[in-house]
């Protein structure tokens, strides 16, 4: 197990808890340690002297070429709504990821 006493298993089940998603007790003491183990690194990395230091935007010389944002309709519907795997009135239909009906 991490030696980090950031986060705990309860903590973790929250957060998997509001993004909708339940862990057995492997998977939720893996994820702990996954977790720990990510905030010892971040920790690590703020104990960098970043003093004079550039901020780097892009590690290559190259520049991005912009284009004007055009909505095109390319005809592709039907084939598009083939690929779905449920639709409705022609709309590709997704399940809920609010649930209002839920409190939180």
């Amino acid at each position: 197990m991490s030696e980090n006493k950031q986060i705990s298993a309860s903590d973790v089940e929250h957060v998997a808890g509001l993004a909708k998603l339940k862990f057995n007790d492997q998977d939720l003491n893996k994820f702990t340690d996954q977790f720990g183990d990510i905030l010892d690194l971040v920790n690590t990395l703020n104990e960098v002297d970043t003093d004079g230091v550039e901020p780097t935007f892009s590690v290559t010389d190259q520049i991005n070429t912009m284009r004007e944002d055009v909505a095109v309709n390319a005809h592709q519907k039907e084939e598009l709504l083939k690929n779905a795997p449920d639709t409705e009135n022609g709309f590709i239909r997704v399940p809920a990821i609010i649930d209002e009906s839920e409190e939180g």
